[in-house]
């Protein structure tokens, strides 16, 4: 449940919620955001504890992170939103589809129709329900499916507008396009690029800003040409192929690995890791 605190500048108390689960694929997972132990922490951790340094003394902030990578939207809505609309949490953010308008062969009507079952069920079971139009990476591989990408994120804003979600809008963030923000795989941001993203959420729920996450990077340095050779040749054999292998056989990288935080339970991160 939501309870009234810190009123902002602009004289409106913004909520505090007290509970959060977060649906998604690997970008809600957190890569590739590495902690020095190997797991990701990423923006959906970084949220949940700016939310419970919020929560009144003695109340307890709970947190569950139902996200698998490589999962599709049909996917995340038969495994994760049943489970997460039954856990009663006041804040719930989904993210997905985008995995699925990425591949060579989609069809977004029937992704539209997965992220619609998806919010119909989770909309009426949180306080306040968030999606986001994802980010992507700018180049040729984004261009390509960009008609799709914007046929989803049209469907998305009206059915948010149906049913009283909130956007994010990452994917028109010129600076979350930036290459830089992104991790070596090329298909996951940087520990920067999920702190901007928490800032956003953040934001997005009236939430007293502490950075202006639209801000560009500096002047890049475009490196030289044996440097874009070595990052190419060393971005395909760790990356590119062995994507490739799973696409011809099936498989995903998320096959048998459980949800990151399965569990509504109470959050309290260390210091080091609410960076």
């Amino acid at each position: 449940m939501q309870t009234d605190a810190q009123t902002t500048a602009s004289g409106s108390t913004p909520a505090t919620y007290t509970s959060f689960v977060a649906l998604g694929d690997s970008f809600t997972e957190g890569m590739s955001d590495l902690l020095p132990d190997g797991t990701y922490r990423g923006w959906a951790d970084l949220l949940a504890a700016r939310l419970a340094a919020r929560a009144e003394p003695g109340q307890d902030f709970r947190y569950a992170n139902l996200a698998v990578r490589g999962k599709l939207i049909r996917q995340i809505s038969e495994d994760q939103v049943d489970v997460a609309a039954a856990m009663g949490a006041d804040l719930i953010t989904l993210v997905g589809g985008l995995n699925d308008v990425l591949r060579p062969k989609c069809d977004v009507d029937a992704v539209c129709a997965a992220l619609e079952s998806s919010v119909e069920r989770l909309a009426p079971a949180c306080e306040q329900l968030v999606l986001m139009r994802s980010p992507a990476r700018r180049g040729p591989v984004a261009a390509r499916f960009l008609p799709r990408m914007e046929q989803l994120y049209a469907f998305l804003d009206d059915l948010a507008a149906r049913h009283g979600a909130l956007v994010v809008d990452l994917h028109g963030a010129e600076v979350l396009g930036d290459q830089r923000m992104w991790g070596d795989d090329r298909l996951h941001l940087t520990a920067e690029g999920h702190r901007r993203v928490a800032e956003a959420v953040w934001q997005t729920l009236g939430l007293p800003p502490e950075s202006d996450w639209t801000v560009g990077l500096p002047p890049a340095v475009r490196p030289g040409w044996a440097a874009r050779r070595t990052a190419d040749a060393r971005f395909t054999r760790q990356h590119l192929l062995p994507w490739i292998a799973r696409r011809l056989t099936g498989r995903s990288s998320g096959d048998g690995r459980p949800a990151k935080r399965p569990d509504l339970l109470p959050y309290a991160p260390l210091p080091s890791s609410e960076d």
